[in-house]
């Protein structure tokens, strides 16, 4: 099978979310990703509860597809080794702090020395440069200083938070993004390039049509007062008779026009932006409808009269949907402590170059040995750097 990034090489030095699940994307497309770890307990992740026997299951649903090579940069034979992969490899995927990797000496200047062709990622909270570069963070923050939280919740009511990590996701997604399109522009130049992430700038972005609205009045969106934020009763969350929940998207004057045929109150048609006393009623007459069957009951009847509505699922439900399901959303691949485990599918689909789940994700340095013997290395020589504590 043809692999969409079949014969790119990347060094993946990331850890926690972000970073693997960029690198974890570009390997389901076929790129050769190895996972450089501490030797004393590699990625941080890999401590995250629940485990299954003996592996965290957040840390196995995010490095699928790789190879773990158990490198301590901080001494000279590791810097040498990592040296030494770079030269024949294509991406390094970097998450430390700012300033992190010129203290142990394997930044981009140094690399690009060794190979001019390495496109080189770093992906951080706040960018390499700014006023905000060496202040630390997580995706609470980011979603903070970005304006998403100050549009989460209800009216009058504190901000909430997300249910979703969206942006350490959306980080990942950018880096990804952003390596595809510098190999593209490598293999055309024969050039490399630094390739600078930051999280908070991915979440700025996605303000387009927010921006777009405060760019034009000057006013910035508040919670409860745009449609996003279940401003109108056409564009809201309801709860049925059995306390399940539902939603309608009914933004389209059809959808409505559907919504209220379905109702038989075709005389809501015309009032489908109305504010004041006229809404009121609208959200009145439709809480109480919703009460009057269970959840699964009005996706049916909704579906049948085109109405745009989904279940509020809970992820249970979500493993078990169909559509999900039909998507091969869920998958299984065997791991060698723990036996067939569950992982998410890759999300993208390739008519002619299809992601796949190729391997587990590794345990801790599994393919150390392997990798050294691949540049040269004696079993003596790998015997020394163990009880060096380089690898």
């Amino acid at each position: 099978m043809v692999e969409a990034l079949e014969g790119i090489k990347i060094l993946d030095l990331s850890r926690l979310l972000p970073g693997p699940y960029c690198s974890m994307l570009l390997a389901d497309l076929g790129a050769e990703v190895l996972k450089i770890e501490e030797p004393s307990q590699g990625d941080t992740m890999r401590l995250r509860e629940p485990f299954l026997k003996k592996e965290s299951m957040q840390y196995l649903v995010l490095n699928r597809n790789k190879r773990s090579l158990t490198l301590n940069l901080k001494q000279p034979e590791g810097k040498e080794i990592f040296c030494k992969l770079a030269s024949n490899h294509d991406v390094i995927l970097e998450t430390f702090r700012p300033g992190v990797v010129h203290r142990l000496g394997i930044d981009y200047e140094t690399i690009r020395r060794i190979n001019p062709r390495i496109v080189y990622c770093s992906l951080t909270g706040y960018g390499q440069d700014g006023p905000y570069r060496d202040v630390p963070g997580h995706d609470i923050n980011y979603l903070s200083i970005s304006g998403a939280l100050s549009m989460t919740g209800e009216k009058g009511g504190p901000p909430m938070t997300l249910g979703l990590p969206i942006a350490d996701v959306g980080g990942g997604l950018f880096a990804a993004f952003a390596i595809l399109a510098a190999i593209v522009a490598m293999k055309r130049t024969g050039r490399g390039q630094y390739v600078d992430v930051a999280i908070l700038d991915g979440l700025v972005s996605f303000l387009s049509l927010y921006a777009g609205s405060y760019f034009a009045t000057g006013k910035p969106p508040l919670r409860g007062e745009f449609r996003q934020s279940c401003l109108y009763p056409f564009y809201n969350i309801y709860q049925a008779k059995d306390d399940q929940y539902l939603t309608l998207g009914c933004s389209e004057k059809h959808f409505w026009a559907n919504l209220c045929r379905a109702f038989n109150r075709e005389d809501l048609t015309e009032h489908q932006f109305d504010e004041g006393e006229k809404r009121e009623e609208t959200f009145k007459f439709l809480r109480e409808k919703f009460r009057t069957k269970n959840r699964d009951e009005w996706i049916k009847i909704l579906r049948e009269a085109d109405v745009c509505c989904a279940p509020v699922h809970d992820v249970g439900e979500v493993f078990s949907d169909p559509q999900v399901l039909y998507r091969q959303m869920v998958q299984e691949v065997e791991h060698p402590l723990e036996g067939w485990i569950k992982q998410l599918g890759m999300p993208c689909k390739f008519s002619e170059t299809p992601g796949r789940i190729k391997s587990a994700p590794p345990l801790l340095g599994e393919q150390t040995t392997q990798v050294l013997q691949g540049l040269g290395y004696s079993e003596s020589q790998i015997d020394v750097l163990k009880k060096k504590g380089a690898i």
